[in-house]
């Protein structure tokens, strides 16, 4: 068969359609599943009291399935971020309760950076390139001053959590951000609010001994609260360190052609 051989329009027709459906396909896929999961009513069992009533089934099964159990729990929690769900907080305190804060908080990073990564590349492949092609100048600007600095606008999001979730995840897609960039700002960016919700959760079972209901506000004690403090502390630091650099690119530009400041 001649290589050279041009494409009828039927073929090239096909060609179109298989395109559409592996690039809109994903997103399809998670907003029926997301339907589906919102219809069976299944997000009612992601709470704390449904934790406590089913305490010593988990418990049992992570005592005998210890491996098969973190596995489980980064799958429900890519799941999750996956679907957009609102349940990061108490998945990670969950798994500060059945695996201790350090595998609980590893855990949770983990399982939030990978769906948060899924829900990025299928935003990209869904309309991040079709975006690209139709901004106008002034927006292309824009998009080209975040991206330059991305990972620090993304570390920033991460560490103080303004914006939802899953719009830092969709709107780094619509951007073309660099993969690299953020996933490394968003691993950096959860892990100390990962570990330090893990610990929370850590001391669950004692809440649960005594019968106390599972509300997050019983779980801070003082030991936690200097963490807490310190993650405030942390999140502000992106933002001064990038002020401090713009002032430092002012300055070399200046020094560099002083008649622009004249």
């Amino acid at each position: 068969m001649d290589e050279h051989q041009p494409v009828s329009s039927s073929e090239a027709s096909a060609h179109k359609t298989v395109r559409l459906i592996l690039r809109f396909a994903p997103a399809v896929v998670l907003i029926a599943a997301l339907i589906a999961l919102v219809l069976s009513g299944a997000l009612k069992h992601l709470s704390l009291g449904e934790l406590q009533r089913s305490r010593h089934d988990l418990e049992g099964y992570v005592r005998a399935h210890p491996v098969l159990s973190v596995l489980v729990y980064v799958a429900v929690y890519i799941a999750a971020i996956t679907l957009s769900l609102p349940a990061a907080l108490v998945l990670t305190v969950t798994g500060g309760f059945l695996f201790g804060p350090w595998l609980g908080g590893v855990s949770a990073c983990l399982g939030a950076s990978l769906g948060a990564t899924v829900v990025f590349l299928i935003s990209r492949l869904t309309v991040g390139d079709a975006l690209e092609k139709g901004v106008s100048p002034r927006v292309k600007a824009l998009e080209e001053g975040i991206k330059k600095d991305a990972f620090f606008y993304l570390l920033t999001l991460r560490l103080i959590p303004v914006t939802p979730f899953w719009l830092v995840n969709v709107a780094a897609g619509l951007l073309s951000i660099r993969l690299s960039t953020y996933v490394t700002a968003t691993v950096i960016g959860i892990f100390p609010a990962s570990l330090i919700y893990a610990g929370i959760g850590s001391g669950l079972g004692k809440l649960f001994d005594r019968g106390v209901q599972p509300h997050l506000h019983n779980l801070i004690t003082p030991e936690l609260a200097l963490p807490l403090v310190a993650l405030a502390v942390l999140s502000v630091l992106p933002i001064l360190y990038h002020q401090y650099r713009g002032r430092q690119a002012a300055k070399a530009a200046s020094v560099a052609d002083p008649a622009s400041v004249q």
